[in-house]
């Protein structure tokens, strides 16, 4: 059984840990706004992956702070990140 993912405030970071997908997604939802005001950096580097729930919870959330810096690389996310063109940072690319 996989470890439920997790979402904690650390300074002026979001930590995520275990595997962000649709059902992590749907739970850590309300827990990451809560946190999210002043956040400049999500740490990923305890994700052990993402798909494209969990990208969507993501870009959300750094749309919402006005930008973020990302730390860590997990399994599915620079794969999912080029097929949005969406930035390091998970903004969108300008066109």
């Amino acid at each position: 059984m996989a470890t439920p993912a997790t979402v904690r405030r650390e300074g002026d970071a979001l930590a995520f840990a275990g595997a962000l997908t649709r059902e992590a997604a749907a739970v850590l939802w309300p827990q990451a706004l809560a946190l999210l005001p002043q956040a400049q950096r999500f740490d990923l580097s305890a994700v052990s992956s993402v798909d494209s729930a969990g990208l969507a919870l993501l870009v959300e959330l750094a749309q919402r702070s006005g930008g973020v810096s990302v730390a860590g690389d997990p399994p599915g996310l620079d794969g999912l990140r080029r097929a949005y063109r969406l930035s390091p940072a998970l903004s969108f690319a300008q066109a």
